[in-house]
């Protein structure tokens, strides 16, 4: 697919094309006491994620999606935006030279309070229906929890690593 056109002259290529990160938010149990939440995220082009997630309550989600990209500052920062069929809303900023991940998560009221439904591969069509059946539940899409974290990359290499690469005719949302 061609680059869109705000990405077009930008370091697109060299800094977010085919990149794969795996990386830890330092978040609490329900107890309080320190868990690590692992997330592995593939920028695999100007269109689309591939994302797995090994770790917190949405452990076990493996999902791709529709994504937007801007540049803040060329070689440095990266934003990434996309809608789950859960009704979530993510905004992640990815820090290259800090190794670093800062993230705005707007989850579905259905996502959040029923969060092992949300576990599955879109791949399967009971997880993908039940997934959008999430973004349903609650008194509108005002109904949401709002959760904003930082995470520090543990890897970063070019490629699917473990995740499975996906077809650009797949539909998302």
């Amino acid at each position: 697919m061609p680059v869109h056109p705000t990405l077009e002259g930008s370091t697109f290529n060299e800094d977010i094309r085919d990149r794969h990160l795996i990386y830890d938010y330092a978040a609490k149990d329900k107890q309080g006491n320190p868990s690590k939440w692992r997330y592995e995220m593939w920028f695999y082009n100007e269109d689309r994620i591939v994302y797995a997630i090994h770790g917190g309550p949405m452990a076990g989600r493996r999902n791709f999606q529709t994504a937007t990209y801007q540049c803040i500052q060329p070689g440095e920062l990266w934003q990434c935006n996309w809608l789950e069929e859960t009704g979530t809303i993510c905004s992640l900023v990815y820090d290259i030279p800090k190794k670093h991940i800062t993230t705005l998560l707007g989850f579905s009221k259905g996502h959040w309070l029923h969060n092992e439904k949300s576990h599955g591969d879109k791949r399967n069509p009971d997880d993908l229906a039940r997934w959008r059946e999430l973004a349903k539940v609650g008194e509108s899409q005002a109904d949401r929890v709002l959760l904003y974290s930082q995470a520090d990359i543990l890897e970063d290499f070019r490629g699917p690593g473990t995740l499975q690469p996906i077809e650009m005719s797949w539909s998302t949302l």
